[in-house]
């Protein structure tokens, strides 16, 4: 990953966030688009924007198999975990996801209320 000073002070602080964060192909190469790193205190004015997009360094090889499978399968790339190595550099593990179709979102939904109803019904008595 290619960060920024006060990025790399900050993830070594824990306050890296990666729920709405997905990896996009521009011009041959990867972004990591929605991962949320905090602001470090101690940099003062040299902070860095917190949802910028970071580029991903991958080999050529990396690259084709991911991005060329996600391509043309229609699976979104996401980060799964972030962490630094034994040198110090920021590695970041990603995998293919396929999206939900739109009845299993409905059934999710309504699982989802279903499991509300109860609990309200369980904290009335």
């Amino acid at each position: 990953m290619m960060l920024m000073g006060s990025e790399v002070k900050s993830m070594r602080e824990g306050k890296l966030s990666l729920d709405e964060a997905y990896i996009r192909v521009k011009d041959h190469e990867l972004w990591l688009i929605g991962a949320d790193i905090s602001h470090y205190k101690n940099a003062g004015m040299w902070n860095h924007d917190p949802r910028r997009a970071r580029k991903l360094l991958v080999h050529r090889r990396e690259f084709e198999k991911f991005a060329g499978r996600a391509h043309e399968r229609g699976l979104t790339l996401v980060p799964l975990k972030v962490y630094f190595n034994e040198r110090g550099i920021a590695k970041c593990v990603m995998g293919l996801a396929k999206g939900k179709k739109v009845h299993d979102k409905r059934e999710s939904l309504k699982k989802r209320d279903t499991d509300r109803g109860l609990q309200r019904a369980m904290r009335r008595r």
